[in-house]
């Protein structure tokens, strides 16, 4: 019987000053890199590293300052040979080559390669996954007004368009997963309505990563600073889990993992035994 668990957590690591949930936290390498082993022991098979922050109304950052912010960390992660892929989350092209140069496995581009035109290419050449997500417009302007014929329709269809190009661009449709962008140009309606009809995009065929962490329309919902919301997102895995999403880019690893281990054991049996957890914050 197989132990392998049948979904993977991304466990979020932002060196950014500015990102909405832990902007400036873990701006010193030295703290990322230690809150990046502490996700893994916490249950983070995916580590995504990102240096511009993609919160509405964010500022951009050019690929030197980013790459600046990104590498050191990143070739601190895979240094650890931790258990773990190391993920760039940049819609640049330039910077991933660095941070795939420095050890990273995976692109998470919120862009779709839209957003630079080498990034495709760059991905195809170099043999990495990658995650496509939909988002309205760009992170400084996604949240004036986001309109839809129907946003579950119309996220669809964009992200099956997304697909062909990547597999046209010569990406194997086995490394491409798919990211309905909640909270990128939605309103809390659009977010779930995503939520509730996940299985609609579940059905393009390739894995759907979820990443609902914290975000404000959670905030929205409960009342709750985006600190305060590991509950809330605990929820929206569980949902996502039973409509068949398997990767979860979330904040709070522990939360989920617990979340994921219950709901899975639930959906499908028999279950293997779950490897006790600890507490340790240990960083060496």
């Amino acid at each position: 019987m197989s132990t392998e668990a049948p979904y993977t957590i991304m466990g979020v690591v932002n060196v950014t000053p500015d990102s909405f949930s832990d902007g400036g936290t873990f701006e010193d390498p030295v703290a990322a890199i230690a809150h990046a082993r502490r996700l893994v022991s916490e249950g983070a098979a995916i580590l995504d590293v990102g240096g511009e922050s993609t919160r509405p109304g964010a500022a951009p950052v050019d690929a030197a300052a980013e790459i600046a912010r990104v590498i050191g960390v990143v070739e601190g992660i895979a240094g650890l040979r931790l258990p773990a892929r190391v993920s760039i989350d940049t819609m640049k092209a330039p910077v991933a080559a660095a941070a795939i140069d420095a050890g990273a496995a995976y692109v998470n581009d919120v862009s779709a390669f839209r957003h630079d035109p080498g990034m495709a290419g760059l991905v195809a050449d170099r043999g990495v996954g990658c995650c496509l997500m939909h988002m309205l417009g760009e992170p400084r302007t996604m949240q004036l007004d986001p309109r839809y014929d129907d946003v579950v329709s119309d996220v669809k269809a964009f992200l099956e368009a997304r697909l062909a190009f990547a597999v046209a661009a010569g990406i194997p449709e086995e490394r491409i997963q798919l990211d309905p962008g909640i909270g990128f140009g939605k309103t809390l309606e659009h977010n779930l309505a995503l939520l509730r009809r996940l299985d609609e995009i579940v059905a393009i065929g390739r894995p759907v990563v979820l990443g609902t962490s914290r975000k404000s329309f959670l905030g929205r919902l409960t009342g709750r600073e985006a600190a305060e919301r590991a509950v809330a997102t605990a929820a929206t895995t569980v949902l996502g889990y039973e409509r068949g999403a398997r990767v979860f880019r979330v904040h709070d690893v522990a939360a989920t993992a617990d979340a994921l281990a219950v709901v899975a054991a639930t959906l499908a049996s028999p279950w293997p035994p779950t490897t006790p957890r600890t507490t340790t914050t240990r960083t060496s």
